[in-house]
């Protein structure tokens, strides 16, 4: 579904992202580990086309190359981004944030149907369609920023550390719900620094490392490699 092959980022004279190549199959999971500043916003960014790749990068989705692709018509194509921070309008209620989300083509005739999904998802959004997303909780306003990307109707979905800030609690939520929402068939590639629950939910991983993929494996796999277990696991061998 998605191949990245050769994706190189800079910023000016900083190399963010270096020669990448991965993939991720239709209805698949697959959650990128790294410090921070390893490159992994970066790579989601170029993706969802709100960055642009380096020339030589390329970016297929769907059998189609999307390298360079306005960001509304990589979400219009079916990719949907959930940015670290969320990205919301903190001044309009849950219920037109949601309708937002719903504005691409292929989503609009869907968008009764989205919606019961989402509120299904997130029962809480229901409950609290006129309020104002500002007044809500971090945990709540995460859930309404997955919400508001699968309203837009994806195959896949990009996480950029959905966790990032939240309570254990609502933790836990929420990586139900995303275990739920790989259940309906929609591909998850997840950058996220709760390494357990992220391998807990995907099929494989990869390791990055100043911009570079170090290290990939299944999910089982990685949650018992040693150089996991010590980087991110808190593991001393």
């Amino acid at each position: 579904m998605l191949e990245l092959s050769d994706v190189t980022i800079r910023y000016g004279q900083h190399l963010a992202v270096d020669r990448v190549s991965a993939t991720v199959a239709p209805g698949e999971t697959v959650v990128i580990l790294g410090a921070n500043g390893a490159g992994k916003t970066s790579l989601l960014k170029a993706i969802s086309g709100i960055i642009t790749a380096q020339p030589g990068s390329a970016i297929r989705f769907q059998d189609c190359d999307v390298t360079g692709t306005p960001a509304h018509e990589i979400t219009g194509a079916g990719i949907a981004l959930v940015p670290e921070g969320r990205g919301l309008f903190g001044g309009m209620t849950v219920r037109d944030n949601l309708r937002l989300g719903a504005n691409p083509a292929r989503a609009r005739a869907l968008e009764k149907e989205r919606l019961e999904l989402v509120h299904d998802l997130f029962p809480r959004l229901a409950e609290r369609q006129g309020q104002i997303v500002r007044t809500m909780s971090g945990g709540e306003q995460q859930m309404v920023a997955i919400a508001r990307a699968l309203m837009s109707n994806p195959d896949l979905l990009l996480l950029d550390e959905p966790s990032l800030g939240l309570a254990p609690i609502v933790v836990q939520e929420l990586f139900r719900a995303l275990a739920r929402i790989r259940e309906t068939g929609v591909g998850l590639l997840i950058v996220e620094q709760n390494v357990r629950l992220s391998l807990g939910i995907a099929d494989r991983g990869y390791l990055m490392e100043a911009g570079r993929l170090t290290g990939e494996g299944s999910a089982d796999d990685l949650l018992t490699d040693d150089a996991v277990q010590n980087a991110f696991l808190g593991t001393v061998s």
